[in-house]
């Protein structure tokens, strides 16, 4: 696994090599001219590094998305991640103390923490997080979502707009619908 991740991709269990391929073949098509990607050892759940900012290659790839919807084959989520740290608490806090200052006054914010392989408990690490960011909280509909991804040993840390995420599988979905409804009419025919 690529230790200093700046990108996590969701695929289908068992379809990680192809997920591994999409995503390395998205962010060549992007710019980066040699992005990395791994199976994270999950299964669903492939790590990526690249040399281009995360938060505007899930932007990038979302334009893909909307002129090529077939390019999302084996991609259901893709989430960027600013800051790697080792999953501790305190590290954890850190981090998110460094991203939290882009949450303006007057803004909310949710706190959303994936663990994978670790004991820690999600109740732990949201007091801790939660504590140093004196804004209010919004879990139904958040200005900005503070993200903690745990795989292992490694903590993923983001603080990002909702949209940041790209979740490929419903948004290529959304697009399918009205050709669907079209080719559905023509069939009828």
């Amino acid at each position: 696994m690529i230790p200093d991740f700046n990108l996590l991709a969701t695929t289908y269990r068992g379809d990680e090599s192809r997920g591994c391929a999409e995503l390395w073949m998205l962010l060549k098509e992007m710019g980066d001219p040699r992005p990395m990607v791994d199976w994270s050892g999950v299964y669903g759940l492939i790590v990526g590094k690249t040399v281009l900012d995360p938060v505007k290659t899930i932007e990038g790839f979302r334009e893909v998305l909307a002129q090529r919807p077939e390019a999302f084959q084996a991609l259901i989520r893709v989430i960027p991640v600013e800051v790697v740290v080792p999953a501790d608490v305190d590290k954890m806090r850190e981090a998110v103390m460094g991203l939290s200052g882009r949450i303006g006054e007057g803004e909310s914010f949710r706190i959303t923490v994936e663990k994978r392989w670790t004991s820690l408990r999600s109740r732990e690490i949201i007091e801790a997080v939660a504590e140093g960011i004196d804004r209010r909280v919004d879990l139904e509909n958040p200005d900005w979502v503070v993200l903690i991804e745990i795989i292992g040993k490694y903590a993923g840390v983001s603080v990002i707009r909702p949209s940041g995420i790209l979740h490929a599988l419903k948004e290529r979905r959304a697009t399918d619908e009205p050709r669907g409804g079209r080719t559905s009419q023509r069939r009828g025919m």
